[in-house]
C-alpha cells in the first residue's frame, strides 16, 4: 500500500508552531493549489502559479475556469519543522511531499468534525 501526495502551490499564511503538552511540536500552514480548465475540455492544467492571461491566445477555445483547493500542512520532523517555521512565508511558492491523514476532532461547540491533513 502507498499513501503519498505531492503538491505545488502558494503558502496561504505564515507557519505557526504548536505544542500540546507531552507531545512534540508541530509546524502548521496552509497551501493553495490551482486547477485550470477550458469549458468543454477534459484537460486540466495544475500548478501553484497564478495563471498568466498573456497565454490566453494559445487557448482560444472556450472559457477558462479555475478552482483553488486549500490544504492543511503539518510538519513534525524536528529539522524540517524548524526550517519551515523560520523560513517559509505567506505567498511563497512551495513544493510539499508527504502523506494524507484523515482525522476527527470535536470543536468548541461539541460537534464532531473531520479534518484532512498532509503530513510533510
Amino acid at each position: 500500500a502507498m499513501n503519498r501526495v505531492q503538491l505545488l502551490g502558494r503558502v496561504g499564511q505564515d507557519p505557526i508552531m504548536r505544542q500540546v503538552e507531552g507531545k512534540n511540536p508541530v509546524t502548521i500552514f496552509s497551501l493553495a493549489t490551482n486547477e485550470m480548465w477550458r469549458t468543454g475540455d477534459s484537460e486540466v492544467t495544475q500548478g501553484g502559479e497564478i495563471w498568466d492571461p498573456t497565454l490566453l491566445f494559445l487557448y482560444n477555445l472556450g472559457d477558462i475556469s479555475q478552482k483553488t483547493t486549500w490544504h492543511r500542512i503539518s510538519v513534525f520532523r524536528p529539522g524540517l519543522r524548524d526550517v519551515t517555521y523560520q523560513y517559509v512565508k505567506k505567498g511563497a511558492r512551495l513544493y510539499v511531499e508527504g502523506k494524507i491523514d484523515y482525522g476527527e476532532y470535536t470543536d468548541k461547540n461539541n460537534v464532531r468534525r473531520q479534518a484532512t491533513t498532509i503530513i510533510a
